[in-house]
């Protein structure tokens, strides 16, 4: 009997890319097989942590008194819709001419989770082997299969991945039951989201905080030179100086020239390249990473979810191949002078998983032009700044020149550049765009030749009016950043990154906020809701704070890094949990002021969390966005038995769990009968129904 190895991809698409670069082409029912392999793949979260209700019937219903929910044995599900994928997998898993498994799903935290769930639940104790890549090209794949690493060389990694996973479904589940109870509203609590929108909401109160005042400056024209005072609060203040300076002498009392570097910018983590996408397409963080993901799995683009902007050591010879390809490839390039130097881009040391994001050297034989505008926007940026961080330093001469008159300071400022380096390649770059980004243009502003002790007599001067201006809304950039930095500003951006979530999670994160309805889009701004603003009000400080949200991701790095315990973690999360149900018995009803959405009454709870129903247009709808209860009004049920579906059979049905129906009609007989319609919930993605006919007396 041959001897099989069985590998697992996130996705078919990823597996049949292995099947490629591996030869191997023989098509079975949820499989590939040949050479001594069958590949098979999971589709997305196969297996995920069970919904509450499985711990016992006393948490179907969401209550006060049953919290908080805190597993001993943690219970999994497999997706209702994935059960045949599952299935598949599991036979595979047994079959005894497999000698081990292979892990080729997405080599990061999450991507360890889903291979792991769907091995365990499935009994498997197989030997596993994992193949960890950063690129899909062939080559980078049977590299990886000659380079198989011990599964269990991971088990840190999913120990990480798991008490995330635990982390935010015993926050996300006791928060949110916990305050929807309290405040009669469904509201979605979690562990990352709610600090994410409390930098939101701060942002939005600051803005609305802000008293505008006016200040002033007083300029001199000194042959060519603009000299400005500093703020002056006071219009007449302003007036007079501008008065006593023309009537006396300038003198240029210092005179400060600095030549100045501006390295070549950093090569794309995962964040820095939705912002930037941000800024210049507009893209959401969710659609630059889907993109991206997307590119990946074209070859096109190494690995999106990572949180380094280096390559290693080892790849100068493949960074370099990759520049000169992007040089002749990238239109913007033609005709560009340019000596590249990738050694800047290297550095091992800050790599842990994955390096940055680079285009691959299959783009040489992709034509740019036939890929969809936001493919192709995606990959001319991540070449564009490999080819930046290759260029010379931008290099120039920085002049300041200060001024006295009237006993006051003046500063006029100018810029001479001196070597272009990678500024003039951003430049040919920026022209192709068809919008510019919302940048100001730097003042090259050139001064004449000044020296020390020069005199301008009676200059000629202005008063120019100005006002402070506010803080501005975030937008998807500038969240992400404060994301990374967990809103402290200060953070030096070499610094062990305590951030909010990870590259991987940010724009799922961002996503939720809009779907629960606590921020919106308007533009590119990301503004807090009403609701949004409520929320924050009445949550503590151990859900909001984004400091402490950071030092729980801080935890999980160290855990995948072997450098901390993951039962001291889990522990620390369950006490925060009974602390939070302890200490928000009441609700505040003040601060209560939530709005919209809540319009349609209740016809009655949902069976599965204890929300309230609501009718919809074809539905009667579980309230609660997280919880999948829906009784659709053309359900074949009701239409065989030519009874509509009324109202007052759903509020009777979600009441007592069934409803007397009178003229239901038999398809078997063709005659109508009186019976009682039963609700037969099994918690899956359909509700189910069944008939009772009373017994005759």
């Amino acid at each position: 009997m041959t001897s099989h190895r069985l590998v697992i991809a996130e996705k078919p698409s990823v597996a049949a890319s292995i099947a490629a670069a591996l030869g191997v082409k023989e098509k079975k029912d949820g499989y590939i097989e040949g050479g001594g392999y069958l590949i098979s793949w999971c589709v997305g979260h196969l297996v995920e942590l069970a919904e509450a209700a499985a711990y016992g019937e006393q948490y179907k219903k969401w209550s006060y008194e049953t919290l908080p929910i805190l597993p001993e044995e943690w219970q999994y599900t497999v997706a209702a819709d994935k059960g045949k994928q599952f299935k598949t997998l599991k036979e595979l898993m047994h079959r005894t001419d497999v000698s081990e498994v292979v892990n080729a799903c997405d080599a990061g935290r999450e991507g360890e989770l889903i291979f792991r769930f769907v091995y365990e639940v499935a009994g498997c104790n197989k030997p596993m082997r994992r193949l960890w890549i950063s690129s899909m090209e062939d080559a980078a794949i049977k590299a990886g299969f000659a380079d198989l690493g011990d599964g269990r060389d991971y088990d840190a990694l999913y120990a990480s991945a798991l008490c995330r996973a635990k982390a935010d479904w015993i926050i996300g589940i006791n928060a949110t039951r916990l305050f929807s109870c309290l405040y009669d509203k469904t509201l979605n609590v979690g562990r990352v989201q709610t600090p994410t929108l409390k930098m939101l909401v701060d942002r939005g109160e600051a803005i609305s905080h802000f008293k505008k005042e006016k200040y002033y400056h007083v300029r001199l024209d000194l042959s060519g030179a603009e000299a400005a005072s500093e703020r002056i609060s006071d219009k007449a203040g302003a007036d007079t100086l501008k008065a006593a300076c023309e009537a006396e002498t300038a003198v240029c009392v210092s005179l400060t020239k600095e030549k100045k570097t501006a390295a070549p910018p950093k090569l794309f983590d995962l964040t820095s390249l939705q912002r930037e996408a941000n800024k210049i397409y507009g893209y959401t963080a969710k659609q630059t990473l889907d993109l991206a993901q997307t590119l990946y799995e074209k070859r096109l683009l190494t690995y999106p979810r990572t949180d380094s902007a280096f390559l290693t050591d080892d790849m100068g010879d493949t960074a370099a191949k990759t520049v000169t390809m992007l040089s002749e490839k990238l239109p913007f390039m033609e005709g560009a002078a340019f000596t590249p130097d990738v050694s800047r881009t290297l550095d091992s040391s800050k790599v842990s998983d994955h390096h940055a994001i680079i285009p691959t050297m299959e783009l040489a034989k992709t034509d740019l032009a036939a890929l969809p505008e936001s493919e192709r926007n995606i990959l001319t940026l991540a070449g564009a700044r490999l080819v930046f961080a290759a260029a010379e330093p931008h290099i120039f001469e920085a002049v300041t020149a200060v001024f006295s008159c009237a006993d006051t300071e003046f500063t006029a400022r100018g810029k001479t550049v001196l070597a272009g380096g990678w500024k003039n390649l951003e430049r040919r770059y920026r022209a192709t765009l068809k919008s510019k980004p919302d940048e100001e243009a730097e003042a090259e502003n050139t001064l004449p030749e000044l020296s020390e002790g020069q005199t301008f007599t009676n200059p000629t001067a202005k008063v120019t009016e100005h006002f402070t201006t506010p803080p501005k809304p975030h937008n998807e950039a500038t969240l992400l950043s404060a994301m990374e930095r967990a809103g402290n500003e200060d953070t030096d951006p070499d610094a062990e990154r305590r951030g909010l979530g990870t590259p991987a999670t940010r724009a799922a994160v961002i996503e939720k906020l809009v779907k629960s309805g606590f921020a919106e889009r308007k533009g590119k701004q990301l503004i807090p809701t009403q609701n949004g603003a409520t929320l924050i009000s009445i949550l503590p400080d151990m859900l909001t704070s984004p400091q402490l949200t950071a030092e729980w991701e801080n935890n999980l790095t160290q855990i995948a890094k072997g450098a901390a315990d993951a039962g001291d973690f889990m522990q620390r999360i369950e006490a925060m949990a009974r602390e939070l149900v302890k200490e928000n018995s009441t609700a505040d009803k003040d601060k209560a002021a939530f709005t919209g959405r809540e319009e349609k009454p209740s016809i009655g709870k949902c069976p599965r969390c204890g929300s309230p129903v609501r009718e919809g247009k074809k539905n009667f709808y579980c309230s609660n966005r997280d919880c999948a209860f829906t009784m659709w009004k053309n359900d074949r049920f009701f239409a065989e038995r030519k009874v509509t579906f009324s109202p007052k059979i759903a509020a009777a049905l979600l009441k007592s769990g069934k409803a007397n129906v009178k003229g239901l009609y038999s398809p078997k007989t063709g005659k109508t009968y009186d019976g009682t319609v039963v609700l037969a919930d099994t918690g899956g993605k359909y509700v189910n129904y069944k008939i009772e006919i009373p017994k005759k007396k």
